[in-house]
């Protein structure tokens, strides 16, 4: 019986999705994490009857046909990229992207990753790191002897230093943007790597060209929306239920035709 396969699909379908929003749910206070969605595909038919095929010697046709589906596949789990809400911390090295665009990240490989993450601090060598101590690029160094950091919105890092009366500039922070930002590939510790469905990186200095603008002092939250993800988990729930009771139904439709006595 078809049946029993078709509701296996549907269970196991309803299994990743379930995955997806638990790991929306447990991200919710992760800095600068974009929600998922998983997007589901009706697989193949079979066809009993083609629309469309000669019913009659005199030329009818069948107006709608015979087909019967296998049931569903996991198509893709697409990456939700708007914009969390701006969560101020007081910390003048934290850093929230208003807008399209990510940080650049050198990685110990010499790979560069991004990351909208911008709860950002210094190493032993003043230099500009993520949480994981990877470096911003380009690279920004803060003079120990800085006793102030100004960051404006167009990513420009200065500072002031005892006895100075101007602010010294240090670097100029620029941003990444992708053609598709939903085919980045991630990697975990709120990185991304470019993909062949992100397309190259396009870098800007912020607030140029429809790249976003820095806010110094904020960081970016989670864009995950509890009341959504709890209303999709008890939908998907319900849905594994009922595949599961077409299984229950089919064997017992299987059952009753074994009885069956000649």
């Amino acid at each position: 019986m078809q049946a029993l396969r078709t509701a296996a699909t549907g269970m196991s379908a309803q299994q990743l999705n379930v995955e997806v929003i638990s790991n929306n749910i447990a991200n919710m206070n992760t800095v600068g994490f974009k929600r998922q969605r998983a997007e589901f595909q009706d697989l193949l038919y079979q066809t009993l009857e083609r629309a469309g095929s000669q019913s009659s010697d005199q030329g009818t046709v069948v107006p709608t046909g015979l087909q019967v589906g296998a049931g569903v596949k996991a198509g893709s789990i697409y990456r939700i990229v708007e914009q969390g809400a701006p969560t101020q911390t007081g910390n003048k090295l934290d850093m929230a992207i208003q807008g399209r665009g990510y940080f650049q990240v050198l990685l110990p490989t010499s790979e560069i990753a991004y990351t909208r993450a911008g709860n950002l601090s210094l190493n032993d060598q003043g230099q500009l790191v993520t949480s994981e101590g990877y470096e911003i690029q380009p690279g920004i160094v803060i003079p120990p002897e800085a006793t102030d950091i100004s960051i404006s919105k167009s990513g420009q890092v200065q500072i002031k230093q005892a006895g100075a009366t101007a602010p010294a500039i240090v670097g100029n922070l620029e941003l990444a943007t992708f053609v598709n930002e939903a085919g980045l590939e991630a990697i975990g510790d709120n990185l991304y790597l470019e993909s062949g469905s992100s397309g190259a990186p396009n870098l800007s200095v912020p607030g140029v060209d429809g790249t976003g603008v820095l806010l110094q002092g904020y960081t970016e939250a989670s864009n995950v929306d509890a009341v959504s993800e709890v209303t999709a988990l008890i939908i998907a729930q319900r849905a594994y239920e009922m595949n599961s009771k077409v299984i229950t139904a089919a064997d017992q439709m299987l059952s009753t035709a074994n009885q069956v006595k000649s």
